[in-house]
């Protein structure tokens, strides 16, 4: 039985849901228009393969936020704070492992586009 104390109401879980899945959309909406503009942006002779590195760059930064509003949406069906700070390590530790691999490969791309010159 779930302590009454932390009892959330219906209405504030369902408010809070779609409140997660409006901004979801809304940065969607942002993303897609990044995504557009910097795939019509020509490629600079004097930095041959920026371009590549900043959709690397955009790609990380839409699954980091991605995976914060993944988190948001199960924190607002959690049942108790445990369940909650369950959740909270998990997206912690999937997140330091996504970001050490993004920043690894970035590097990369990096490395890559001061060497095509």
């Amino acid at each position: 039985m779930i302590d009454p104390i932390y009892q959330v109401p219906t209405e504030v879980r369902d408010f809070a849901e779609k409140s997660v899945e409006q901004a979801r959309k809304a940065f969607e909406g942002f993303a897609g228009a990044a995504q557009k503009a910097l795939s019509s942006t020509p490629e600079l002779p004097m930095a041959p393969g920026a371009k590549d590195v900043g959709t690397k760059a955009l790609s990380y930064a839409e699954a980091n936020v991605n995976a914060a509003f993944d988190l948001a949406q199960k924190l607002v069906k959690a049942k108790d704070p445990q369940e909650v700070f369950q959740l909270q390590a998990e997206f912690v530790k999937s997140q330091l492992a996504a970001i050490q691999e993004q920043t690894k490969e970035l590097g990369a791309a990096f490395q890559r586009s001061t060497t095509k010159s």
